[in-house]
């Protein structure tokens, strides 16, 4: 296939529109089903990038959930524990453990269910029936992967009423070493990002503390690559395999830090009992037990406990999870790691970090106040590492 005309660009306005390779060479990708769009090759070609670089990294299978060109999360195949089966809504699949690809979907899908709704996924290996699954059970628009089975296959093709977006990319393609875009009718050209992100970029640990096992090390590998994909400024909170907030395309660095520490916490207090334990109406749909969860953490537009309200969602009225309470459950987390593709500027951003129990961080460095960032971290016993690698992505 030489090119693949799209029904319209970004917006039903912008055609015609289509992708083709500019040297009239073949596409790395087939099309097994359905007809993706301009935004969904977007992100299946950035969120391809993301788990092929984490699987090369890591060793192990990996899956990322990506909208609007960034990664709601990342994750590598590692099995759940129960609280997290529960949290993810996966506790009742059978054989879950037996698929480690299943295990880093489950992971990344169920991190930040909010921004995954309507996502597009990516897989580094070849997908399993019970990946499949998974992936029917949830809100998507589409999966990149480098093979499927012929289970797998058919369990995907009856997903929205036959129409999901399945593409299949050679996992061998390596494109060419410079990459150009048009913004205004100006061509951009530049050569590709081909930085590599592993362990050998965390030796230089500029703080006090410089202990960092073996899992620090993984999550903030992935928590850098995530950042390599993600729509700058943006920073990555990561812990237990996979990213578990992610801040991006904010203009200030602390607002990146502030978002995604919150979806960090929000992530932790979804496993907390007090979440676990709410007692949904058995019918309720996924999505909207995603809408009730996240008002009932974060408080927002419905008080869903509200009498008149708790109806639509619960067999009883559960008790609000107030502040303090969410405050002290937070208090006891620690281990978390975070990584940020640019220098910090301020040590505003390491205070906001500690509330969500960063004990690791990876950044650049670089910044005339690196000194006040790493004098706060040493304030907390942070380990940080300057990798001397700014990872921008627009």
């Amino acid at each position: 296939m030489k090119e693949f005309e799209l029904k319209y660009g970004c917006n039903p306005n912008q055609k015609p529109s289509k992708i083709f390779m500019e040297d009239g060479s073949d596409l790395p990708i087939k099309i097994l089903n359905g007809k993706p769009g301009f935004i969904n090759f977007l992100d299946a070609f950035n969120s391809w990038q993301l788990v092929k670089e984490l699987k090369e990294a890591l060793g192990l299978p990996a899956a990322t959930s990506f909208k609007h060109v960034s990664p709601t999360s990342a994750a590598v195949g590692i099995p759940l524990s129960k609280k997290l089966k529960k949290a993810c809504f996966v506790d009742d699949v059978k054989g879950l453990d037996d698929s480690p690809l299943a295990c880093a979907y489950a992971r990344a899908r169920g991190t930040d269910r909010m921004c995954s709704f309507g996502d597009w996924v990516a897989l580094s290996d070849e997908c399993d029936a019970i990946t499949a699954s998974l992936i029917k059970l949830e809100v998507s628009d589409g999966v990149i992967a480098p093979g499927y089975t012929d289970d797998a296959l058919e369990i995907l093709k009856s997903k929205r009423g036959g129409n999901y977006n399945i593409v299949q990319i050679d996992e061998n393609y390596v494109p060419t070493e410079r990459e150009r875009k048009q913004v205004f009718g100006i061509t951009f050209e530049q050569g590709r990002n081909n930085f590599k992100i592993d362990r050998n970029l965390l030796t230089d640990i500029v703080t006090e503390n410089k202990k960092l096992p073996k899992e620090a090390v993984r999550d903030l590998i992935i928590s850098l690559i995530t950042l390599k994909y993600t729509q700058s400024n943006s920073v990555c909170f990561a812990v237990d395999g996979q990213a578990i907030g992610v801040g991006a395309g904010q203009q200030s660095r602390v607002h990146c830090t502030r978002l995604a520490g919150s979806k960090a916490d929000t992530w932790q207090l979804r496993q907390s009992d007090k979440v676990l334990s709410l007692p949904f109406l058995p019918d309720i749909a996924r999505p909207t037990r995603d809408n009730v969860i996240d008002g009932y953490i974060n408080q927002n537009e419905e008080d869903v406990c509200a009498d008149g309200n708790w109806q639509k969602y619960f067999t009883k009225q559960p008790e609000h999870f107030t502040k303090e309470e969410q405050e002290a459950y937070l208090s006891t987390i620690t281990g978390v790691s975070v990584g940020s593709d640019a220098f910090f500027p301020f040590p505003d951003n390491i205070e906001r970090a500690y509330k969500s129990g960063v004990s690791y961080i990876a950044e650049p460095g670089g910044s005339i106040r690196d000194d006040l960032v790493i004098e706060k971290c040493n304030d907390y016993g942070i380990t940080m590492a300057f990798t001397k690698m700014r990872l921008f992505h627009h």
